[in-house]
């Protein structure tokens, strides 16, 4: 996007103004960032803006125009009472796992994640992490195999959420809420999953108060291929 810059400048008594000083801001009257995190990386550094009240943006990848409260970043327009897309990112070719960064922020309290489309390199569970932590996530999954009993399983001190999707050679399947990741509570997970052998749903939750912006799908063996990883904030209010 030429619109799209990395910072908001902050220009020093006596200094001179040059063209390229005035073309960082000169295409479009709100600065215009690819995502959150060029976003939060643009104000407060050396050479930019303090970050205020008041202060308006738009981000490119999810076509939105926000404001700053004083204390959070807000959506102003287009405005939802449900669901708004935070982030959509593609899954590479034959990958052993896959990162979202800056996908979780102060903006929202909830998330839903969602992969639609790809293929995994054969059957396999998903497991989730949050941020680089491996310790703490307690677990329970029940399910049922097509025309048999219901069965489960869980951990109470496992090193991720287990059983939370799962793939094949015919598709990817990943739908979770995830609550308060960004807060400082523990992270609650609820998901689900359906595929050609069987159904389920897994609900769990990461026993801290970690603050967390990132997440991480991970396979149980194999990879994944193409497909779409979205991530969905649910309206405050």
């Amino acid at each position: 996007m030429p619109n799209e810059q990395v910072k908001v400048p902050l220009f020093a008594a006596s200094e001179i103004l040059t063209a390229a000083n005035m073309n960082i801001s000169a295409g479009t009257g709100v600065p215009v960032f690819a995502t959150t995190v060029t976003r939060d990386a643009a104000f407060g550094g050396a050479g930019e803006k303090v970050l205020a009240e008041g202060q308006l943006c738009y981000l490119s990848s999810t076509n939105v125009v926000q404001y700053y409260d004083g204390a959070a970043w807000a959506t102003l327009a287009p405005t939802s009472s449900g669901l708004t897309l935070v982030s959509a990112t593609t899954i590479g070719t034959t990958v052993s796992s896959v990162t979202i960064t800056g996908a979780f922020s102060a903006t929202y309290d909830a998330y839903k994640i969602v992969i639609s489309g790809g293929v995994a390199s054969g059957s396999s569970n998903f497991n989730l992490v949050f941020g680089a932590t491996t310790t703490g996530y307690v677990w329970g999954s029940i399910y049922n195999n097509y025309g048999a009993s219901v069965v489960g399983g869980g951990s109470t001190t496992a090193s991720n959420i287990d059983l939370i999707g799962n793939g094949t050679t015919a598709q990817l399947n990943f739908n979770v809420d995830v609550v308060n990741p960004f807060l400082a509570k523990p992270t609650q997970v609820n998901g689900f999953f359906i595929d050609p052998s069987n159904s389920g749903s897994t609900r769990g939750y990461l026993n801290n108060t970690t603050s967390y912006t990132d997440f991480k799908i991970t396979p149980g063996s194999g990879t994944l291929t193409g497909g779409t990883v979205r991530v969905y904030g649910y309206a405050n209010s």
